[in-house]
């Protein structure tokens, strides 16, 4: 069976808008009183419509820096020696163009911009390296890097059709209700023999090349997965990150999966051992910490079982 690809990701473009100012969304136009979709998603411009050579050529880097990480900087990386071995397009499905596969479109558009994790206006730069840190479990790029370079100029150019300050239709991950209980890793555990094993592994540890430079299937857990910091360490995230996105070749608007199983498998993967990154500048106003943040310290009073796996529901009344 097709099963889970994971990133690393970064967490997150997607999981930290700003302020009280939401961003308007892409695709839907105001009638008088009445909104009338004009598309049904964002659509990514042709990278390989390109006709400046010197700009194609860097987009198109940009876009196999995304597929291929691990080729150019993993452990084996014929660039550098980075990252843990995964790739950007674990997480950020289809080299971030999947309608809620943690696509790129709202990049350009909504970045720089203050994050709740820091308390700070941060660059696209910064966010991508926060990717390779966490996700990635990784050391970051050099800002004025010609990867780097390419990896921004490929988001740019995919989410240039974003007006500023918008956010295109299908970014980030799609809702998924809360579970009236809490999240079960023994029920979890049956889902992932039963839908997962067969592509990452009973273990958890992925399948990887033939050469042992890229996972074509990644680790969900271990020391080559994705850190505890990074956003998909969170039990929502990861839910709705597997609901409408696996097993791989699934489609938001047509999930294999039902709602309890996607919460029960994710807390399965989240019960696992990871590796540890040190994050005591995150949350400075710990009032903005996420509900389902694995870790304290908190600003109520659940304990960091609860906050792990829920239920969510008092959490969520609680924290407005």
């Amino acid at each position: 069976m097709k099963a889970f690809l994971i990133i690393i990701g970064l967490t997150w473009f997607l999981f930290s808008c700003q302020s009280s100012d939401k961003p308007k969304i892409l695709g839907v136009q105001e009638v008088g009183l009445q909104a009338q979709p004009v598309s049904a998603f964002w659509q990514p411009a042709d990278v390989f419509a390109i006709s400046n050579k010197k700009k194609s050529d860097e987009v198109l880097y940009g876009r196999d820096l995304i597929i291929h990480t691990a080729y150019y900087l993993g452990p084996k990386g014929r660039i550098a020696q980075q990252t843990n071995g995964l790739n950007c397009q674990n997480c950020h499905l289809d080299a971030g163009t999947k309608p809620f596969g943690n696509n790129y479109g709202s990049v350009a558009s909504t970045y720089p911009k203050v994050r709740a994790r820091s308390g700070k206006m941060e660059s696209i730069e910064k966010r991508i390296n926060d990717c390779f840190e966490r996700s990635l479990n990784g050391k970051p790029l050099k800002e004025n890097s010609k990867e780097m370079r390419a990896m921004v100029a490929y988001m740019k150019f995919l989410g240039q059709n974003v007006s500023k300050g918008e956010k295109a239709a299908g970014s980030g991950l799609k809702d998924l209700p809360l579970l009236a209980r809490a999240a079960d890793p023994q029920k979890g555990k049956v889902v992932y023999d039963l839908r997962c094993a067969s592509c990452h592994q009973v273990n958890g540890q992925g399948i990887i090349d033939g050469i042992g430079q890229s996972y074509v299937y990644p680790p969900l857990w271990g020391s080559h997965s994705f850190n505890d910091a990074a956003g998909l360490s969170r039990l929502t995230n990861m839910a709705k990150y597997v609901k409408y996105n696996m097993p791989l070749g699934v489609s938001h608007d047509a999930p294999e999966l039902s709602d309890e199983d996607a919460w029960d498998v994710a807390a399965y993967i989240e019960s696992k051992p990871r590796p540890h990154k040190p994050t005591p500048k995150d949350w400075p106003d710990i009032t903005k910490k996420p509900m389902d943040h694995p870790f304290g310290p908190y600003a109520d009073q659940f304990s960091e079982l609860q906050h792990k796996y829920g239920p969510f529901t008092a959490m969520k009344k609680a924290k407005k």
